[in-house]
Protein backbone atom coordinates (compact mmCIF):
# COMPACT_ATOMS: atom_id res chain seq x y z
CA UNK A 1 0.00 0.00 0.00
CA UNK A 2 1.08 3.30 -0.79
CA UNK A 3 -0.23 6.11 1.26
CA UNK A 4 -0.33 10.25 0.83
CA UNK A 5 -1.99 12.52 3.25
CA UNK A 6 -4.62 12.86 0.77
CA UNK A 7 -4.46 10.20 -1.26
CA UNK A 8 -3.78 6.13 -1.13
CA UNK A 9 -3.63 3.09 -3.30
CA UNK A 10 -2.91 -0.53 -3.28
CA UNK A 11 -2.47 -2.91 -5.93
CA UNK A 12 -4.85 -6.15 -6.05
CA UNK A 13 -4.07 -9.33 -8.26
CA UNK A 14 -7.76 -10.13 -9.51
CA UNK A 15 -8.12 -13.70 -9.57
CA UNK A 16 -10.52 -15.14 -12.27
CA UNK A 17 -12.61 -18.11 -11.37
CA UNK A 18 -11.59 -19.87 -15.42
CA UNK A 19 -8.65 -18.90 -17.25
CA UNK A 20 -10.16 -15.98 -19.63
CA UNK A 21 -9.02 -16.62 -23.14
CA UNK A 22 -10.19 -13.66 -25.80
CA UNK A 23 -8.48 -12.72 -29.22
CA UNK A 24 -5.83 -11.40 -27.60
CA UNK A 25 -4.69 -14.13 -25.15
CA UNK A 26 -5.37 -15.72 -22.13
CA UNK A 27 -5.57 -14.65 -18.56
CA UNK A 28 -5.47 -15.90 -14.80
CA UNK A 29 -5.72 -12.93 -13.10
CA UNK A 30 -5.53 -9.11 -13.63
CA UNK A 31 -4.29 -6.15 -12.38
CA UNK A 32 -6.26 -3.33 -10.78
CA UNK A 33 -5.59 -1.13 -7.70
CA UNK A 34 -8.27 0.57 -5.45
CA UNK A 35 -7.30 4.60 -4.49
CA UNK A 36 -8.97 6.32 -1.37
CA UNK A 37 -9.33 9.65 -0.60
CA UNK A 38 -8.92 11.14 2.82
CA UNK A 39 -9.07 8.07 4.93
CA UNK A 40 -12.59 6.39 3.41
CA UNK A 41 -14.20 9.64 2.31
CA UNK A 42 -13.65 8.52 -1.59
CA UNK A 43 -12.86 5.66 -3.22
CA UNK A 44 -11.54 4.37 -6.82
CA UNK A 45 -10.67 1.98 -8.95
CA UNK A 46 -8.03 1.75 -11.67
CA UNK A 47 -7.74 -1.54 -13.68
CA UNK A 48 -5.30 -2.51 -16.51
CA UNK A 49 -6.15 -4.49 -19.26
CA UNK A 50 -3.23 -6.20 -20.15
CA UNK A 51 -4.10 -5.33 -24.06
CA UNK A 52 -3.90 -1.61 -23.42
CA UNK A 53 -0.38 -0.87 -23.26
CA UNK A 54 -0.33 1.19 -19.87
CA UNK A 55 2.08 0.62 -17.13
CA UNK A 56 1.55 0.45 -13.62
CA UNK A 57 4.15 3.43 -13.44
CA UNK A 58 2.65 5.42 -15.71
CA UNK A 59 -0.56 5.12 -13.22
CA UNK A 60 1.10 5.95 -9.96
CA UNK A 61 2.76 8.65 -11.42
CA UNK A 62 -0.45 9.94 -12.00
CA UNK A 63 -1.80 9.12 -8.05
CA UNK A 64 1.41 10.78 -7.10
CA UNK A 65 0.95 13.59 -9.10
CA UNK A 66 -2.45 14.13 -7.68
CA UNK A 67 -1.68 13.53 -4.38
CA UNK A 68 0.69 15.95 -4.07
CA UNK A 69 -1.66 18.72 -5.51
CA UNK A 70 -2.47 21.99 -3.37
CA UNK A 71 -5.69 22.42 -4.42
CA UNK A 72 -8.49 21.33 -2.49
CA UNK A 73 -10.70 18.55 -3.58
CA UNK A 74 -13.87 19.51 -5.59
CA UNK A 75 -16.95 19.97 -3.75
CA UNK A 76 -18.88 20.09 -7.35
CA UNK A 77 -19.33 17.75 -9.70
CA UNK A 78 -18.71 20.09 -12.53
CA UNK A 79 -15.50 20.69 -11.18
CA UNK A 80 -14.29 16.94 -11.20
CA UNK A 81 -13.04 16.72 -14.56
CA UNK A 82 -10.79 19.64 -14.43
CA UNK A 83 -9.63 18.48 -10.78
CA UNK A 84 -8.46 15.35 -12.51
CA UNK A 85 -7.34 16.40 -15.68
CA UNK A 86 -5.94 14.84 -18.81
CA UNK A 87 -2.39 13.96 -18.08
CA UNK A 88 -2.37 10.44 -17.31
CA UNK A 89 -3.71 7.49 -18.63
CA UNK A 90 -7.25 6.59 -18.94
CA UNK A 91 -7.29 4.19 -15.47
CA UNK A 92 -5.58 6.16 -13.47
CA UNK A 93 -8.01 9.13 -14.10
CA UNK A 94 -10.91 7.11 -13.78
CA UNK A 95 -10.27 6.13 -10.50
CA UNK A 96 -9.27 9.87 -9.52
CA UNK A 97 -13.22 10.81 -11.41
CA UNK A 98 -14.64 7.44 -9.38
CA UNK A 99 -13.02 8.56 -5.99
CA UNK A 100 -13.56 12.21 -6.11
CA UNK A 101 -17.48 11.82 -7.16
CA UNK A 102 -18.06 9.01 -4.49
CA UNK A 103 -16.79 11.80 -2.01
CA UNK A 104 -18.48 14.64 -3.28
CA UNK A 105 -21.55 11.97 -3.16
CA UNK A 106 -21.43 10.99 0.45
CA UNK A 107 -20.73 13.88 1.83
CA UNK A 108 -23.83 15.00 0.14
CA UNK A 109 -25.38 12.03 1.31
CA UNK A 110 -26.67 11.05 -2.31
CA UNK A 111 -26.25 7.88 -4.30
CA UNK A 112 -24.24 8.76 -7.37
CA UNK A 113 -26.90 8.71 -9.95
CA UNK A 114 -28.91 10.87 -7.58
CA UNK A 115 -25.97 13.24 -7.80
CA UNK A 116 -25.29 13.14 -11.59
CA UNK A 117 -29.10 14.27 -11.86
CA UNK A 118 -30.02 10.63 -13.28
CA UNK A 119 -32.90 8.21 -12.86
CA UNK A 120 -32.32 5.16 -10.32
CA UNK A 121 -31.63 2.30 -12.84
CA UNK A 122 -34.82 -0.46 -12.54
CA UNK A 123 -33.16 -3.98 -12.50
CA UNK A 124 -32.05 -5.42 -15.86
CA UNK A 125 -30.38 -7.91 -16.76
CA UNK A 126 -26.40 -7.95 -17.87
CA UNK A 127 -24.50 -9.98 -20.11
CA UNK A 128 -22.31 -13.07 -18.98
CA UNK A 129 -18.94 -13.45 -21.35
CA UNK A 130 -18.51 -16.70 -22.14
CA UNK A 131 -14.36 -16.59 -22.81
CA UNK A 132 -12.67 -18.50 -26.01
CA UNK A 133 -12.60 -22.69 -25.86
CA UNK A 134 -13.66 -25.53 -27.45
CA UNK A 135 -17.10 -25.14 -29.34
CA UNK A 136 -18.05 -27.83 -26.93
CA UNK A 137 -16.54 -26.60 -23.76
CA UNK A 138 -18.44 -23.89 -24.20
CA UNK A 139 -21.70 -24.86 -24.94
CA UNK A 140 -21.58 -27.00 -22.10
CA UNK A 141 -20.71 -23.39 -20.22
CA UNK A 142 -23.52 -21.95 -21.45
CA UNK A 143 -25.49 -24.66 -19.87
CA UNK A 144 -23.85 -24.14 -16.56
CA UNK A 145 -25.00 -20.80 -16.65
CA UNK A 146 -29.00 -21.81 -17.98
CA UNK A 147 -30.67 -19.20 -15.74
CA UNK A 148 -28.72 -16.39 -17.77
CA UNK A 149 -30.68 -14.78 -20.29
CA UNK A 150 -27.88 -12.76 -22.11
CA UNK A 151 -24.54 -14.35 -22.89
CA UNK A 152 -21.14 -12.80 -24.53
CA UNK A 153 -19.65 -14.97 -26.27
CA UNK A 154 -15.96 -14.16 -26.59
CA UNK A 155 -14.63 -15.23 -30.97
CA UNK A 156 -11.79 -13.59 -32.89
CA UNK A 157 -9.71 -16.37 -32.66
CA UNK A 158 -9.21 -19.08 -35.14
CA UNK A 159 -11.49 -20.96 -38.08
CA UNK A 160 -13.81 -22.59 -35.26
CA UNK A 161 -15.75 -19.18 -34.44
CA UNK A 162 -18.54 -19.93 -36.26
CA UNK A 163 -18.79 -23.57 -34.92
CA UNK A 164 -18.24 -21.84 -31.33
CA UNK A 165 -21.49 -19.90 -32.19
CA UNK A 166 -23.66 -23.01 -33.87
CA UNK A 167 -22.91 -25.32 -30.66
CA UNK A 168 -23.89 -22.35 -28.27
CA UNK A 169 -26.82 -21.71 -29.91
CA UNK A 170 -27.59 -25.55 -30.29
CA UNK A 171 -27.24 -25.62 -26.47
CA UNK A 172 -29.05 -22.25 -25.34
CA UNK A 173 -31.99 -21.61 -28.08
CA UNK A 174 -33.68 -19.71 -25.83
CA UNK A 175 -30.65 -17.34 -24.78
CA UNK A 176 -29.66 -13.46 -26.27
CA UNK A 177 -26.36 -14.32 -27.80
CA UNK A 178 -24.02 -11.12 -27.93
CA UNK A 179 -20.70 -11.38 -30.19
CA UNK A 180 -17.53 -10.06 -29.24
CA UNK A 181 -14.76 -10.43 -31.62
CA UNK A 182 -11.96 -8.00 -29.37
CA UNK A 183 -10.67 -6.94 -32.73
CA UNK A 184 -9.43 -10.39 -33.84
CA UNK A 185 -11.10 -10.33 -37.46
CA UNK A 186 -9.21 -8.77 -40.79
CA UNK A 187 -11.77 -6.82 -42.97
CA UNK A 188 -12.25 -9.92 -45.34
CA UNK A 189 -12.71 -12.16 -42.57
CA UNK A 190 -15.15 -10.33 -40.65
CA UNK A 191 -17.13 -9.56 -43.87
CA UNK A 192 -17.16 -13.14 -44.32
CA UNK A 193 -17.91 -13.88 -40.79
CA UNK A 194 -21.25 -11.63 -40.61
CA UNK A 195 -22.85 -13.69 -43.53
CA UNK A 196 -22.17 -16.89 -41.93
CA UNK A 197 -23.19 -15.58 -38.39
CA UNK A 198 -26.31 -14.11 -40.14
CA UNK A 199 -28.65 -17.23 -39.17
CA UNK A 200 -28.16 -17.97 -35.43
CA UNK A 201 -30.02 -14.47 -34.06
CA UNK A 202 -27.65 -12.65 -32.45
CA UNK A 203 -28.39 -9.54 -30.70
CA UNK A 204 -24.66 -7.56 -31.83
CA UNK A 205 -21.36 -8.37 -32.77
CA UNK A 206 -18.87 -6.38 -31.00
CA UNK A 207 -15.57 -4.65 -32.40
CA UNK A 208 -14.69 -7.42 -35.85
CA UNK A 209 -11.65 -5.17 -36.39
CA UNK A 210 -8.79 -3.53 -35.04
CA UNK A 211 -9.71 -0.17 -32.86
CA UNK A 212 -8.28 1.75 -35.57
CA UNK A 213 -10.20 0.95 -38.65
CA UNK A 214 -13.41 3.01 -37.94
CA UNK A 215 -14.48 2.66 -41.79
CA UNK A 216 -13.74 -0.26 -41.96
CA UNK A 217 -16.30 -0.83 -38.84
CA UNK A 218 -18.82 1.02 -41.25
CA UNK A 219 -18.06 -1.55 -43.68
CA UNK A 220 -19.19 -4.63 -41.83
CA UNK A 221 -22.08 -2.80 -40.48
CA UNK A 222 -23.44 -1.91 -44.28
CA UNK A 223 -23.12 -5.95 -45.07
CA UNK A 224 -24.92 -7.45 -41.96
CA UNK A 225 -28.42 -6.83 -40.30
CA UNK A 226 -26.53 -7.25 -36.95
CA UNK A 227 -26.04 -4.13 -34.98
CA UNK A 228 -22.02 -3.52 -34.79
CA UNK A 229 -20.97 -2.07 -31.50
CA UNK A 230 -17.44 -0.53 -31.38
CA UNK A 231 -15.66 -0.86 -27.85
CA UNK A 232 -11.92 -0.66 -28.27
CA UNK A 233 -12.97 1.86 -31.01
CA UNK A 234 -14.38 4.12 -28.95
CA UNK A 235 -12.02 5.85 -26.32
CA UNK A 236 -12.24 10.14 -26.75
CA UNK A 237 -15.33 11.82 -27.18
CA UNK A 238 -13.91 12.43 -30.64
CA UNK A 239 -14.13 8.81 -31.93
CA UNK A 240 -18.21 9.03 -30.97
CA UNK A 241 -18.61 11.48 -34.35
CA UNK A 242 -15.83 9.07 -36.54
CA UNK A 243 -18.15 5.88 -35.20
CA UNK A 244 -21.46 7.59 -36.16
CA UNK A 245 -20.30 8.89 -38.99
CA UNK A 246 -19.01 5.55 -40.12
CA UNK A 247 -22.71 4.30 -39.70
CA UNK A 248 -22.04 1.78 -37.07
CA UNK A 249 -24.97 0.65 -34.65
CA UNK A 250 -23.79 1.24 -30.91
CA UNK A 251 -21.12 2.06 -28.49
CA UNK A 252 -19.66 -0.02 -25.70
CA UNK A 253 -18.80 2.87 -23.00
CA UNK A 254 -15.77 1.55 -20.41
CA UNK A 255 -14.74 3.76 -17.59
CA UNK A 256 -10.83 2.25 -17.82
CA UNK A 257 -10.91 3.34 -21.44
CA UNK A 258 -12.48 6.91 -21.53
CA UNK A 259 -11.42 7.94 -18.07
CA UNK A 260 -14.32 7.73 -15.74
CA UNK A 261 -17.81 8.51 -14.74
CA UNK A 262 -17.61 12.03 -15.93
CA UNK A 263 -16.22 11.55 -19.42
CA UNK A 264 -18.43 8.72 -19.86
CA UNK A 265 -22.00 10.47 -19.07
CA UNK A 266 -20.40 13.09 -21.77
CA UNK A 267 -20.10 10.41 -24.33
CA UNK A 268 -23.32 9.04 -23.64
CA UNK A 269 -25.37 11.93 -23.96
CA UNK A 270 -23.49 12.49 -27.03
CA UNK A 271 -24.28 8.89 -28.18
CA UNK A 272 -27.70 9.41 -27.56
CA UNK A 273 -28.15 12.73 -29.65
CA UNK A 274 -26.34 11.13 -32.85
CA UNK A 275 -28.88 8.03 -32.14
CA UNK A 276 -26.01 4.91 -31.36
CA UNK A 277 -27.36 2.19 -29.08
CA UNK A 278 -25.37 2.45 -26.03
CA UNK A 279 -24.18 -0.52 -24.10
CA UNK A 280 -22.32 0.00 -20.35
CA UNK A 281 -19.22 -2.57 -20.61
CA UNK A 282 -16.63 -3.40 -17.88
CA UNK A 283 -13.00 -4.85 -17.94
CA UNK A 284 -12.18 -7.42 -15.22
CA UNK A 285 -12.68 -4.91 -12.60
CA UNK A 286 -13.84 -4.99 -8.59
CA UNK A 287 -17.32 -3.99 -7.66
CA UNK A 288 -16.17 -0.32 -7.31
CA UNK A 289 -16.32 -0.25 -11.29
CA UNK A 290 -19.03 -2.05 -12.06
CA UNK A 291 -21.09 -0.36 -9.36
CA UNK A 292 -20.29 2.74 -10.76
CA UNK A 293 -21.11 2.37 -14.00
CA UNK A 294 -24.05 0.53 -13.16
CA UNK A 295 -25.16 4.08 -11.83
CA UNK A 296 -25.87 4.69 -15.92
CA UNK A 297 -28.45 1.95 -16.25
CA UNK A 298 -31.07 4.37 -16.04
CA UNK A 299 -29.99 5.92 -19.43
CA UNK A 300 -28.29 2.81 -21.60
CA UNK A 301 -29.91 -0.03 -23.30
CA UNK A 302 -27.49 -2.53 -22.27
CA UNK A 303 -25.40 -3.67 -19.52
CA UNK A 304 -22.05 -5.83 -19.51
CA UNK A 305 -21.32 -5.58 -15.86
CA UNK A 306 -20.60 -9.24 -14.63
CA UNK A 307 -16.80 -9.00 -13.95
CA UNK A 308 -17.85 -9.68 -10.23
CA UNK A 309 -19.18 -12.48 -11.06
CA UNK A 310 -16.01 -13.70 -12.73
CA UNK A 311 -13.82 -13.19 -10.20
CA UNK A 312 -12.82 -14.67 -6.76
CA UNK A 313 -11.30 -12.21 -4.67
CA UNK A 314 -13.63 -9.23 -4.93
CA UNK A 315 -12.69 -7.04 -1.93
CA UNK A 316 -15.67 -4.86 -2.59
CA UNK A 317 -19.96 -5.35 -2.57
CA UNK A 318 -22.03 -3.72 -4.72
CA UNK A 319 -24.40 -4.12 -7.44
CA UNK A 320 -25.78 -7.46 -6.74
CA UNK A 321 -27.20 -10.35 -9.27
CA UNK A 322 -29.97 -12.52 -8.49
CA UNK A 323 -30.45 -16.12 -10.39
CA UNK A 324 -31.25 -14.31 -13.96
CA UNK A 325 -28.27 -11.90 -13.71
CA UNK A 326 -30.69 -9.46 -13.41
CA UNK A 327 -28.35 -6.23 -11.65
CA UNK A 328 -29.77 -3.98 -8.97
CA UNK A 329 -27.96 -0.58 -7.95
CA UNK A 330 -27.14 -0.22 -4.49
CA UNK A 331 -29.19 2.53 -2.95
CA UNK A 332 -26.18 4.10 -0.62
CA UNK A 333 -24.57 7.29 -0.73
CA UNK A 334 -21.69 7.42 -3.24
CA UNK A 335 -20.94 4.89 -5.57
CA UNK A 336 -22.63 2.46 -3.25
CA UNK A 337 -19.44 0.52 -3.31
CA UNK A 338 -17.85 -0.95 0.49
CA UNK A 339 -14.71 -2.88 1.81
CA UNK A 340 -15.61 -6.30 2.39
CA UNK A 341 -14.80 -7.45 6.24
CA UNK A 342 -11.12 -8.83 5.85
Amino acid sequence: MTEFPRLTWQRIALKLRNPFRLAYGTSEERTAYWIRLSGDEGWGEGTIPPYYGVSEDSMVRCWQAAAEKREPFPEDVNDVPAWVGSDGPAPARAALDLALLDRIARRQNLSIHRLLGLPRPDPKPTSFTIAIDRPETMAGMALQVANYPVLKVKLGSDALDVQRIAAIRKARPDARLRVDANAGWKLAEALRMVRDLEGFDLEMIEQPLDRHDIPGMGQVQRATSIPIVADESLQTLTDIEALSAAGVAGINLKLMKVGGLSPALVMLRRARELGLKVMLGCMIETSIGATAMAALGGVADWLDLDSPMLITNDPFQGISYDEHAMVTVPDLPGIGATLRAQ
